[in-house]
């Protein structure tokens, strides 16, 4: 099913302003369904002027749709629709008299014009399935009757608003509570939802017959609603755009309320206000704040912790006279170190994720901080790693260290004082997987080396972390030109 972009790229003339003004109405139009009871389908001029091409659908949350199937990237001729021909060309709203039958459903049509700036650059069918009409009680009357405020608006221009737009990504819809103001922003209706939210702020009788913007400031202390005028100009439908107000005290009532002025011959005639409790929402927002924080604190304790250890172990190789004793506490501090340096990016990240890539740096520059060739050797990455989870991201700072330190230690341990030597981490991504090369211009391998017999402790450690951990290979070559290149292949992070 082509989307909305290609069919106005493809198959219209229409400009970037017209695409925005549309934009900005399907950002709005599942309000218009609801409120409808119906479907709406929006229907562009083709860029030969000899039909209309299907480019939006939007259901009822409200009642039963009209349209099982989806006619979106559909193409209607001219002639075929009168209804839509004649609100095109005529820039007005065209209603059927007798309705259409699709699918054993009767349908009732009407079609609205979209008009920017003067100009039908599209549209509206509203299709309402009529086994879902009933006699309509003061809700479904005030619901029809904001609907046909709405449809006036979009056939003569004034809607939707360019103003401000709804920056919560829970705002709410028609069934989480409906207010419509007059005028002068006294309440001319409010549905049941609607009365059941404000009467958790206290409000103890019915929200109709009330002065909206003063009912609220009864009942929501003055630091949890916004300043004078945003509350006047939102509560009294004034403005195109939402707020959040809410009670006082532990158990603290939070509220999005969402204003769009009616103004369908021009003349402000009041507000359609929708209202949603969100006070659930901010409590797990809260909570989920509560424990991210709780997870750094545990990240930072645990990188003070392997510090300290790294700490003890450090000095207690300065105590020791036997160097091979001396080498093995040193190998372990770096070993910490490593999974150290992993646990303070987390405390400092959002996500249980980290970009590797600075870890990987980072990484380089201690391994290299060994006595003589302190200065010596430098570590260089080409391409990036990207995010890893924390688990990866220890094993892989692990496997990294103990290649690097290998790398330094039994590449260039006897190299002569005048020689500098180079590292380079490679990395590369394919077909989902990723490949970490790490080349250095040493040594080599000593004769006869072979991974699979060997007994050396970093590399056991190396070996498991790869195929265990990490779910990948580790292979090491002699490189051509002198040298060893270690190469560990695993899948490659997510996204």
């Amino acid at each position: 099913m082509p989307s909305f972009t290609e069919i106005v790229r493809t198959r219209t003339d229409l400009g970037p302003a017209d695409v925005a003004w549309l934009q900005l109405l399907q950002a709005d139009w599942q309000i218009i369904a609801d409120l409808s009871f119906a479907d709406l389908l929006l229907w562009l001029p083709d860029r030969a002027g000899t039909g209309y091409w299907a480019a939006g659908q939007m259901r009822p949350t409200t009642g039963p749709t009209a349209y099982v199937d989806d006619v979106i990237g559909t193409f209607v001729e001219r002639g075929r629709r009168p209804l839509i021909d004649a609100a095109f060309d005529q820039a007005r709203t065209v209603r059927e008299g007798d309705p259409e039958w699709r699918d054993e459903v009767p349908v009732r049509m009407e079609t609205i014009p979209v008009v920017r700036a003067g100009r039908v650059i599209g549209v509206i069918g509203r299709h309402t399935n009529l086994l879902g009409v009933r006699t309509p009680s003061r809700l479904e009357l005030s619901y029809l009757q904001t609907a046909a405020d709405l449809t006036q608006m979009i056939a003569t221009g004034h809607f939707p608003s360019t103003g401000q737009r709804s920056d919560h990504a829970d705002s709410p819809r028609v069934g989480d509570g409906f207010v419509r103001v007059d005028a002068g922003a006294g309440v001319v209706y409010a549905s049941p939802n609607a009365q059941s939210v404000f009467r958790r702020l206290g409000l103890s009788g019915d929200l109709a017959g009330h002065a909206f913007p003063d009912l609220v400031r009864e009942l929501v202390p003055p630091r949890r609603r916004p300043d004078e005028e945003t509350l006047s100009a939102v509560l009294g439908g004034r403005a195109h755009r939402d707020v959040e107000i809410g009670g006082d005290g532990p158990e603290a009532v939070s509220i999005i309320v969402r204003s769009i002025p009616l103004r369908p011959a021009g003349e402000h005639i009041g507000g359609l206000i929708l209202v949603r409790d969100v006070t659930d929402l901010r409590r797990r927002d809260r909570e989920l704040v509560t424990k991210d924080a709780t997870i750094r604190e545990i990240h930072h304790r645990v990188k003070n912790n392997l510090q300290t250890v790294a700490a003890l172990l450090r000095l207690q190789a300065r105590r020791i006279d036997n160097d091979t004793a001396k080498l093995a506490l040193e190998e372990a501090v770096r070993r910490v170190g490593s999974i150290a340096i992993v646990h303070e990016t987390l405390s400092q990240a959002v996500e249980e994720t980290v970009d590797f890539d600075e870890i990987a740096d980072r990484l380089g520059a201690m391994v290299t901080e060994v006595g003589a060739l302190t200065g010596r050797v430098a570590v260089r990455r080409e391409g990036t790693v990207g995010v890893l989870t924390s688990e990866a991201a220890n094993a892989l700072a692990m496997v990294l260290t103990e290649v690097l330190q290998n790398a330094v230690e039994h590449g260039y341990d006897d190299a002569d004082p005048g020689v500098d030597g180079t590292i380079v981490v490679r990395v590369t991504h394919d077909a989902g997987r990723m490949r970490v090369v790490v080349e250095d211009d040493g040594r080599g391998l000593p004769a006869g080396f072979d991974l699979d017999g060997s007994t050396n402790l970093g590399l056991s450690i190396v070996r498991t972390l790869v195929e265990s951990e990490l779910d990948g290979q580790l292979t090491m070559l002699g490189r051509a030109g002198g040298g060893t290149s270690v190469v560990i292949d695993v899948p490659g992070p997510a996204g």
